[in-house]
């Protein structure tokens, strides 16, 4: 049917021939959508019934991501576009206007197709990726981005030379004129695609990893890498955008190697009171011997100060001419045994109790080991718990921990020089 025929047969009716052509162009416009929308309505049918079923039972996993993605639906808008560029000679073979019009939609929309087609294949390739072991260690989201901004630019350059009937390498060539315009239009793109690069060839950030940077306040886990930004979901539960560049040119820590190594380190000091360390007499001595953990440390050290004394020609009556123990190393020795014992302290890495030196609020007593358990709630029960211990037992030792003068401090002896000056 062409419209030289559906005019024929307006005119018949009484129409005169310029209404007649403008209805039967009208007519065949209809009737080749119409064709169209069946052709693509049949074969979305045909594959969502037939072909997404059939691949659905092969074994093969990776084929159904075709089917998740889209691929193959996409390709179902071939169908009308075959109807109409097969069909529209026929139908306007005394309209050129009109036929070179359907021409150039049929390429432009063949553009268009291919380009869904392709970034629906780029989308299943990143998703078969990701899947795969290496893939959660090396995300591909970034690069995806890149591999669709760089097709869609050429599609669209393919999709002006549809429209305007010009070759694609005018356009090609004209590129290099706008370069500048293109770098500064995509600079942060360029930059992100340098950067993401960078960081999953060096490892140095993926998804779920604990990252801080303080000059850009983040800090929490990452929970996307893009082409341009990387957003952090804060403790706080906010979200921090940073742009993917800035992980390269600015410092940042990332917490993945204490998840990987399995132990947290707890890192913290007590303060003791200076006016409280002493010598052990007979009677700390004789309260040290009943603590279980450091008996073996006990034995070892009196012996050898024993073993000291009794070769030093001096007068032993005086604590400063011999060797004795002390309570705050006796406590020292207790925290070491106390860690060494603990189910929750990682025993494989560093374990230390050391003293730093003695500033304006006592001696720091520092604990420096690794708890087993990396989570965070966890993590801070089994860092309490330790010191909650370590505090209780203090007054065991001899020892107390310091502490500033507090306002009820003060207040009390107000109270008691206001009693004696009452006197």
């Amino acid at each position: 049917m062409t419209t030289e025929t559906i005019s024929l047969w307006l005119q018949e009716y009484q129409f005169t021939p310029d209404v007649a052509t403008i209805l039967s162009l009208l007519t065949a416009c209809l009737l080749l959508a119409l064709l169209a929308l069946l052709a693509n309505f049949f074969a979305k049918r045909c594959i969502t019934h037939v072909i997404h079923p059939i691949i659905a039972k092969t074994s093969i996993k990776w084929d159904d991501l075709l089917i998740e993605k889209g691929v193959i639906t996409r390709c179902s808008h071939i169908v009308p576009l075959a109807i109409i560029h097969f069909l529209a000679p026929s139908f306007f073979n005394n309209a050129p206007e009109l036929l070179s019009f359907f021409q150039v939609l049929v390429n432009t929309y063949l553009v268009v197709i291919a380009l869904l087609v392709i970034n629906s294949l780029i989308n299943v390739a990143r998703a078969w990726w990701e899947n795969g072991s290496v893939g959660k260690r090396y995300p591909a989201k970034s690069f995806a981005q890149a591999a669709k901004l760089v097709v869609n630019i050429v599609g669209f350059i393919f999709i002006l030379s549809a429209l305007l009937e010009k070759s694609p390498l005018v356009f090609f060539s004209g590129l290099g004129a706008i370069t500048a315009i293109l770098l500064l239009i995509f600079k942060d793109a360029i930059l992100g695609l340098v950067a993401g690069f960078q960081l999953s060839i060096n490892n140095m950030v993926m998804v779920g990893d604990w990252i801080e940077m303080p000059a850009r306040g983040a800090d929490g886990d990452v929970i996307d890498v893009s082409l341009t930004t990387v957003k952090i979901q804060n403790w706080d539960k906010t979200i921090t955008t940073v742009p993917t560049y800035a992980l390269i040119s600015d410092s940042f820590k990332n917490w993945r190697g204490m998840n990987e190594a399995g132990g947290r380190r707890i890192k913290r000091s007590l303060y003791i009171d200076l006016r409280t360390i002493r010598f052990a007499d007979d009677i700390l001595l004789d309260r040290f011997k009943g603590i279980q953990l450091i008996r073996p440390y006990l034995e070892t050290k009196l012996e050898q100060i024993e073993v000291y004394n009794s070769e030093m020609d001096k007068d032993l009556s005086e604590l400063i001419n011999s060797r004795r123990l002390t309570n705050i190393g006796t406590f020292r020795a207790y925290c070491v045994a106390y860690l060494r014992s603990h189910p929750k302290v990682e025993q494989e890495m560093t374990l230390l109790v050391r003293q730093l030196a003695p500033g304006p609020q006592g001696l720091p007593l520092e604990i420096y080991v690794f708890s087993n358990d990396t989570e965070w709630a966890n993590y801070e029960d089994i860092q309490g718990d330790l010191f909650d211990h370590f505090l209780s037992v203090l007054p065991e030792f001899g020892l107390s921990a310091y502490q500033a003068p507090s306002g009820a401090d003060v207040e009390k002896v107000g109270l008691a020089l206001n009693v004696s000056s009452s006197r």
